[in-house]
């Protein structure tokens, strides 16, 4: 495995209990909250498969959007694939094979512009990376803490606790959970949206930092900012970042 060069990268890695779940809109918030208190804070999307780039459909051009970050799309997300399949079987379909020495070197660049990086994942953390990696294998070889994104609903509390014994599995710190609302909750007809928290914090013993609702508009920075104010305890997610070294 890579080790990065012997640097350490100053960030957080935002993986979901499955994919659709809501990790671009949260990483966008986070983003763009670190950046509205004066981190120079850079998103980076390892991998990512579903739409090309110049689609505007991608994660890489919604994170940058989102944000107000100035940056190359491509520098974002070194590798991108059409085909709407996991990473392992997306590159095989474009005849590429790439390793994880690969993958994490493609994004050292981001490493010496940003002050900080939310780095977000390709669905949950059992997804196949390659030919002999899962996703929380890239999480564990950047060596930063996760974030858990899971949905509100129900059938959310069996993939947060079974997502965050994987992580706890392979050593890596676990900063909390966010539920999303996402555009699929119709929390009103769904009773369990009302316990799913609580039960999850009683099980993992891991903190539910809130619960971001659906935006019905096209998030903005300011959307985001003020959303994530009203709804997220932000500070353990700041914490995290002030106790990690810089790289470099």
């Amino acid at each position: 495995m890579n080790k990065i060069n012997d640097e350490t990268i100053r960030g957080l890695f935002v993986t979901g209990t499955d994919t659709d779940v809501g990790k671009t809109v949260i990483t966008a918030a986070i983003t763009a909250m670190l950046r509205a208190e004066g981190m120079n804070a850079g998103v980076w999307k390892p991998i990512q498969s579903g739409a090309l780039l110049g689609s505007g459909l991608t994660d890489a051009e919604r994170l940058l959007k989102s944000t107000g970050i100035n940056e190359r799309p491509e520098a974002v997300a070194p590798f991108t694939f059409e085909a709407p399949l996991t990473p392992m079987l997306a590159t095989k379909q474009a005849g590429v094979t790439l390793t994880m020495k690969e993958l994490i070197t493609a994004g050292l660049p981001l490493t010496k512009r940003y002050e900080a990086l939310l780095v977000e994942g390709a669905g949950g953390v059992a997804v196949p990376l390659t030919d002999d990696a899962l996703i929380v294998d890239l999480i564990s070889e950047l060596r930063i803490p996760a974030l858990i994104v899971a949905r509100s609903s129900l059938g959310t509390i069996n993939h947060t606790l079974l997502t965050a014994s994987f992580l706890r599995h392979r050593g890596v710190p676990i900063v909390g959970i966010i539920l999303n609302d996402g555009e699929s909750t119709e929390s009103h007809d769904d009773p369990s949206v009302a316990t799913n928290a609580q039960l999850i914090e009683q099980y993992s013993g891991l903190e539910v930092l809130g619960r971001f609702p659906h935006l019905h508009a096209e998030a903005t920075s300011e959307m985001l900012i003020n959303t994530l104010r009203k709804t997220i305890q932000f500070e353990p997610i700041r914490e995290a970042f002030a106790v990690q070294p810089m790289g470099g």
